[in-house]
């Protein structure tokens, strides 16, 4: 018989339900006690015991921006680059890896993937910007000697217009995704820009889905679903995973253009979608055809620039997540996990953390022999919050268990977890070492979207199971469409004093499933669950002012700075100067395809800044990712593309060098300057 650990009558609930719409600062943010997390650098240290990370060495003259892995029999790999080569890899599964690298093709346009063909196809399929292409080595000297063009994928010209892939489909063909042009704001300019494309072995093209914008990341499970990952942007609230079937439409409008074409399976046209400002899922009920994700992926907490994704086939032998994803982020240089599951014909699941720390940014992951998993990175044109521009990185399971949330699985009255080795029932049974709040995102052209409708979702029963190996929260509040953040900091493992290695993890909830209720629905529970808003207008504040003081002459003070933005996570100008005590005028125009914000800092605390900006998770939008530091001295606000923000400030009395950095996540590495104050 399962223990009833906890309930909480009606009264309780319903007090507990009120206080958390009038205090909506405390939803997402643990009191001290339920803080167990350590820093970064302590995180990474604890992940290392159960995954080893080790860095495979490139010799100096090898720029490995690696863009594409597929290992070989006999522990080898092919490796594409971002620069147009490919690379064998030799010793990259040594205990002391020194590995070899020879070259086996170059001459190609940013090559994003590749693959073996399939027998009795012979070589190796890569997907260039402009085509996929079969590359073979004919004499058995190591080097490609055919080059043989298997269909042409039409560009523009944008510097976007990425093609990723390929992978090999069930029936034999081959599948792509093609990026949208320069941000895709209005329309793909080329043909069946924003869209997956399937391409049989003679070269016919078909489009099987469109709504993409900066799908990097693809797969099709051993279910045979397939999923792509995708990047926030304009139309894309925040990175996500999105389940995609022929004829769905994943939500950027770009690729319609292309709808009418024939063979278009999508029956959307660019007039149907607008700036509807709603909930992607609220959309999707008044407009047929509009495809929520199947799981959100909360930008800044799980990912900036969600990347490769590839399945645990390995039986086991790279931990205990077989059959879970890992999903791969460029921005933040770590990997997340997803445990998927399908309610009602939807597909559905948690994301959680799982391994950070990499040298660079990760697009690209592939399982080798002996289970472990190799990671290519590259941060040329975006930045990551690793030291490195590009290289290879090797993962393995060091054979020792996590205590770790291993799954979740929706139920009508909340979710069940379980967990890789026996929670300690004590901990488990207290409510206070359990949180859980709902948000969701808005669809919108606006580049990306802060967390919306958050809620607190109070506990309202605890059941632990006999074995300690999963537990059952009965939850209020829950609602179809919306994330899930449950908490769990206080949690201990069986038998000893280990936390949880992630205690935070999140739930789409697209469909909440039938079946038995521990706790009975409470009649005032609707009315009682109403999501407290949080503001997001940033006004005058001391640090962010926006009007000029009363005792200056004038609006434009003694110097005016106009300061503008550059792709590739560049200010355009990255040195200015002011004398000290100067009344400064400063007008920060966005002219980029991403957001971005100017903050000045103290000398040589930019980086702390941005790296504090990171850690606001969640709030981050709602800040305007400015952390509370006295390192900052002014901001502005963030600013959407084309837009801009004024401020006046007096310069620092003291001469020296003070940073500016954006703050946006991930930007700080690359995007910053000085303003030298004489």
């Amino acid at each position: 018989m399962k223990r009833l650990a906890s309930f909480l009558p009606a009264a309780a609930f319903a007090a507990s339900v009120a206080a958390a719409a009038d205090a909506p600062a405390r939803v997402n943010n643990p009191s001290a006690a339920e803080r167990f997390a350590k820093p970064s650098e302590a995180l990474t240290t604890r992940e290392d015991i159960f995954w080893k990370r080790t860095p495979l060495p490139v010799p100096e003259d090898i720029v490995l921006e690696a863009s594409g892995i597929t290992p070989v029999g006999g522990k080898r790999l092919l490796v594409t680059t971002r620069r147009g080569e490919i690379w064998w890899v030799d010793g990259a599964y040594d205990s002391n890896p020194q590995p070899k690298f020879t070259l086996f093709a170059s001459g190609l346009h940013e090559p994003l993937g590749i693959i073996a063909a399939p027998l009795p196809r012979k070589g190796y399929y890569v997907a260039q910007r402009q085509e996929l292409t079969r590359i073979e080595d004919t004499d058995g000297d190591g080097r490609a000697d055919v080059f043989e063009t298997v269909a042409k994928i039409p560009i523009s010209g944008s510097y976007h217009e990425y093609n990723f892939g390929p992978v090999l489909a069930p029936n034999g063909n081959l599948r792509l995704t093609l990026n949208v042009a320069f941000g895709g704001a209005t329309q793909a300019p080329a043909p069946w820009r924003g869209w997956m494309v399937e391409i049989t072995p003679d070269g016919q093209m078909m489009p099987i889905a469109a709504g993409l914008r900066s799908p990097c990341g693809f797969l099709v499970t051993s279910q045979g679903a397939w999923f792509y990952s995708e990047n926030q942007g304009e139309w894309v609230g925040s990175g996500r995973l999105t389940h995609v079937a022929p004829g769905d439409f994943g939500g950027h409008p770009a690729g319609l253009a292309w709808s009418r074409m024939p063979g278009s399976t999508v029956s959307l046209r660019p007039e149907d979608i607008k700036d509807f400002g709603e909930p992607m899922h609220e959309v999707a009920k008044k407009v047929p055809g509009v495809k929520p994700p199947a799981v959100w992926l909360p930008h800044t907490v799980l990912g900036i620039s969600n990347a490769g994704t590839i399945e645990d086939l390995t039986g086991g032998k790279f931990g205990p997540f077989a059959g879970q994803l890992f999903v791969a982020d460029q921005g933040q240089s770590k990997i997340a996990r997803v445990a998927l599951e399908e309610v009602g014909g939807v597909w559905q699941g948690m994301a959680i953390a799982f391994r950070e720390g990499f040298e660079s940014g990760i697009i690209r992951l592939a399982h080798g022999e002996d289970g472990v998993m190799f990671a290519g990175q590259t941060a040329r044109g975006w930045g990551s919050v690793g030291t490195k521009q590009q290289g290879l990185e090797r993962l393995a399971w060091t054979g020792q268990v996590p205590f770790e949330i291993k799954a979740m699985r929706a139920q009508a009255d909340g979710f069940t977890l379980t967990f890789t080795t026996p929670v300690d029932r004590a901990t488990a049974e207290n409510p206070a070492n359990w949180s859980a709040a709902g948000f969701t995102y808005l669809y919108h052209r606006a580049y990306g979207s802060a967390p919306v409708n958050r809620l607190a979702c109070p506990v309202r029963k605890i059941v632990v199971a006999p074995d300690g190996l999963s537990v059952r929260l009965a939850l209020a509040c829950l609602r179809e469409g919306y994330v899930h953040e449950i908490k769990a900091h206080g949690l201990r493992a069986a038998g000893g004093t280990e936390p949880l290695l992630h205690p935070v993890a999140f739930y789409t909830l697209n469909r909440l499933p039938a079946g038995n209720r521990i706790v009975p629905l409470d009649p005032k529970e609707a009315e009682l669950c109403v999501a407290p808003i949080i503001e997001t207008v940033l006004g005058h504040t001391a640090k962010h002012p926006i009007k000029a003081p009363g005792d200056w002459p004038n609006d434009e003070g003694d110097k005016q700075i106009l300061l503008g933005t550059q792709p590739g996570l560049k200010f355009d100008q990255t040195l200015l100067t002011v004398k000290a005590g100067a009344r400064v005028r400063l007008i920060f125009k966005n002219t980029d395809d991403m957001l971005h914000n100017f903050v000045l800092c103290a000398p040589g605390r930019g980086q702390a800044v941005g790296e504090a900006a990171l850690a606001l998770g969640l709030d981050g939008p709602a800040k305007h990712y400015i952390p509370e530091t006295a390192d900052v001295l002014y901001h502005t606000a963030v600013a959407l593309p084309e837009t801009s923000d004024t401020i006046f400030f007096t310069a620092p009395a003291k001469p020296g060098d003070y940073d500016f950095v954006c703050t946006f996540p991930g930007h700080s590495q690359l995007m910053k300057g000085i303003l030298r104050v004489e």
